[in-house]
């Protein structure tokens, strides 16, 4: 039986990577920080399939003993500091999550079984005010916030070590993905979440910022399918997973409440504040490596990941009630 551990469990993308890895057949291990009360939410359908410990990012040993003590084949480092609102936030922690912890995860399977395989989940924002659009696997780093800059480390990394001490070691570099357990704090999921709390008579309003800002959206359920499969070819790799196609926010605006049957310009309302400084080039993904040698695409389409997300919230709400 395969072992994988997955970093950053309890999270969206972890959620999902335990659904997968369970259905294969695998026996999953999923890291909680120690000292935080772990929110099991996203996990709870399979959470008595799962074997979840405490694993700290920050403790180059205590990743070693961890590593030691599971024997893990694969390793999904899905954990990190993400929200936009942590962008620049607490820096200096951002690069001991982002970036830091890496080198020491690439360190721990160097010393105790360099056979173990190995996905970092990279970003787009590694490409920042990129030069050129849509952005591929050879496409150069420009990173503008320090999430950006840690990510960058992290990627860099993970290909020192896959050049230099033979490493089965990946970087897949994630487009913006989404679902119905992003968090709040995500403008997808206010979106999703604002139309369904006025659908449901809960408020009348949502406030956003820039409705003409666009981004490559696809559906995190696709995107942890292409993480694994990186890891189940003949050599490792980079590979960039995106759509390949942009939407705006108010695209986006449009469909979520065009779902619950109403017409998104009476209820939003745009906060200067929210804005964010304009993008000069468009960041969309070319992920046509990943087609032709994972055989990997997207299985959901813009328009039905708006209509899952918000379908998910009204039901949440509907049960409440």
């Amino acid at each position: 039986m395969p072992i994988a551990l997955i970093t950053g469990i309890t999270g969206q993308d972890g959620s999902y990577m335990a659904e997968l890895l369970l259905a294969r057949g695998y026996r999953v291990v999923g890291t909680v920080r120690p000292g935080k009360e772990p929110d099991y939410l996203r996990i709870a359908h399979v959470r008595e399939r799962l074997q979840i410990v405490e694993g700290d990012l920050l403790d180059e040993r205590a990743l070693r003993r961890l590593i030691e003590q599971h024997r893990p084949t694969e390793i999904y480092n899905l954990a990190a500091r993400a929200s936009s609102s942590q962008l620049f936030q607490e820096p200096i922690l951002t690069a001991e999550f982002n970036a830091v912890a890496v080198a020491r995860i690439l360190e721990a399977i160097r010393q105790v079984d360099p056979r173990i395989r190995f996905c970092q989940a990279s970003s787009s924002e590694m490409f920042g005010n990129s030069l050129e659009s849509p952005q591929h696997e050879r496409t150069p780093f420009r990173p503008r916030n320090p999430y950006g800059v840690a990510k960058l480390f992290a990627h860099g990394m993970v290909e020192t070590y896959r050049d230099t001490y033979g490493l089965f070691a990946c970087s897949s570099i994630l487009f913006n993905h989404e679902s119905p357990r992003r968090g709040p704090e995500f403008v997808t999921r206010k979106i999703a979440l604002g139309a369904a709390r006025i659908k449901a008579g809960c408020t009348d309003s949502l406030p956003l910022g820039n409705l003409e800002a666009r981004r490559d959206w696809g559906y995190a359920g696709d995107y942890v399918q292409g993480m694994w499969r990186m890891l189940q070819v003949a050599e490792p790799g980079d590979y960039v997973l995106a759509t390949g196609e942009t939407h705006s926010v108010k695209e986006f605006c449009e469909a979520a409440f065009e779902r619950v049957g109403l017409d998104y310009r009476r209820h939003v309302a745009v906060d200067p504040q929210a804005r964010r400084p304009p993008e000069t080039v468009q960041l969309v993904g070319d992920a046509s490596k990943a087609r032709a040698l994972l055989g990997w695409q997207p299985t959901v389409s813009f328009r039905d990941l708006v209509y899952m997300m918000v379908d998910a919230d009204l039901e949440r709400l509907q049960a409440r009630a």
